[in-house]
């Protein structure tokens, strides 16, 4: 088609014509623009190819794009075009930065999901979006059980490099990224339900300053967004859409968190709880998902074997087999004499990043069954080997 040329682009100013040579800008302009919506918005760009190609197409080809014309004769007349330039100044007032669906910044697993947000706001560390994701999520009034455990399986995920997600609310999410940071390198994602010109709930403040400092703060709602209720359901499936798995830790029935873990299960994410107390009512969300099929956590390693092997290698903590890298030889010394002929035969035929079924393991070893059996054994009742469903096999991280 003959180039249509968008009128606001001839704003007389050279930051107006840098704004508007970003896509960021037209993913902006179009959310602006009612009767759109997130998936609007991704039918038009799938239509044109991008935000800006939909904004230089005539009034023609965009009604022949399938939208309602009220939307059509907006996108034609630029609407939302000026109000996204003034958000982009303002967001950077406010120190954020923008990730807009086709910058390579944008995290890959939150592409996958069926309505994933056209932009995201960010404060601190873009990279930890990229990274290997958990969600960990539960109540705003949990027990000091909950608490704890939530704390300590987030400390020991984000030392194995997991990167913690939750919602900065009271309770386990606060426990979560605590937990997160407490770790050394840890990082964690706080997912709000408001714009990034103010934090929800308020004493949380703090802690979405040390997120910061080696994580990221995101939401996807413009800025001078009000913390809602409606949109907290919206926000969920952010968490959801960034992990490989959602981690409930104490919810009651009618729980967000079970909304979240809803949503890991249409994204084809892994779902994960914490059991607890069946004569507590915070106990209700994890012990009836554990019914449905959820895997049932209660030490770190139990998250991360459910992962693929390219992911498990890559969560191998460096220097954890050598005791943090002091006295490997010592340590390597120590462990041969820990260990039987047989043992070690056993031990050797296993691996970190795979399970192994106990034919095969067998079949690897020239060893009697039943010799092979007791080392497997042995092996499990010291802590070196763990014993998966289906009589797998697998090398504790």
């Amino acid at each position: 088609m003959a180039a249509r040329t968008l009128e606001y682009v001839g704003v007389a100013t050279e930051r107006q014509r840098e704004v508007m040579d970003n896509d960021t800008v037209y993913w902006l302009g179009l959310t602006r623009i009612q009767g759109l919506g997130v998936r609007g918005i991704h039918k038009l760009t799938g239509h044109f190819g991008s935000p800006k190609a939909a904004y230089m197409a005539s009034l023609t080809e965009l009604e022949a794009s399938g939208l309602p014309a009220t939307v059509c004769q907006s996108v034609f007349a630029q609407a939302g075009l000026k109000e996204a330039e003034k958000e982009i100044e303002a967001a950077e007032k406010a120190r954020c930065q923008l990730v807009d669906f086709d910058s390579s910044a944008y995290p890959a697993l939150l592409r996958q999901i069926e309505d994933p947000p056209l932009v995201l706001y960010v404060k601190g560390d873009i990279q930890a979006l990229s990274g290997h994701c958990l969600a960990v999520v539960g109540s705003r009034h949990p027990s000091a059980y909950g608490l704890q455990v939530a704390r300590r399986l987030a400390r020991d995920l984000a030392e194995r490099k997991m990167v913690i997600v939750s919602g900065l609310a009271r309770g386990i999410d606060s426990a979560a990224h605590h937990g997160a940071l407490e770790a050394k390198e840890g990082r964690t994602i706080a997912v709000q339900g408001r714009g990034m010109d103010g934090i929800y709930p308020a004493e949380n403040r703090r802690l979405a300053e040390k997120i910061v400092e080696s994580g990221a703060v995101i939401s996807e709602f413009p800025l001078g967004t009000g913390p809602t209720p409606e949109n907290f359901p919206i926000r969920n499936r952010v968490i959801s859409g960034l992990s490989l798995g959602v981690m409930v830790v104490e919810a009651s029935e009618y729980s967000g968190s079970l909304i979240t873990a809803r949503l890991a299960a249409e994204h084809n994410r892994e779902v994960f709880a914490v059991p607890g107390n069946i004569t507590t009512a915070q106990s209700f969300g994890p012990n009836h998902l554990i019914k449905q099929g959820a895997k049932l956590v209660g030490e770190w390693m139990d998250v991360v074997e459910e992962f693929s092997p390219e992911v498990r290698m890559q969560l191998l903590p460096s220097g954890e087999a050598s005791d943090d890298g002091q006295g490997g030889e010592d340590s390597g010394r120590l462990f041969d004499e820990a260990l039987t002929p047989e043992q070690k035969k056993v031990f050797g035929a296993l691996r970190v990043d795979e399970a192994l079924f106990v034919d095969t393991v067998l079949d690897s070893v020239a060893l009697p069954q039943a010799q092979v059996m007791q080392a497997l054994l042995e092996l499990e009742m010291s802590g070196l080997v763990r014993q998966l469903p289906g009589k797998n096999f697998i090398r504790k991280l």
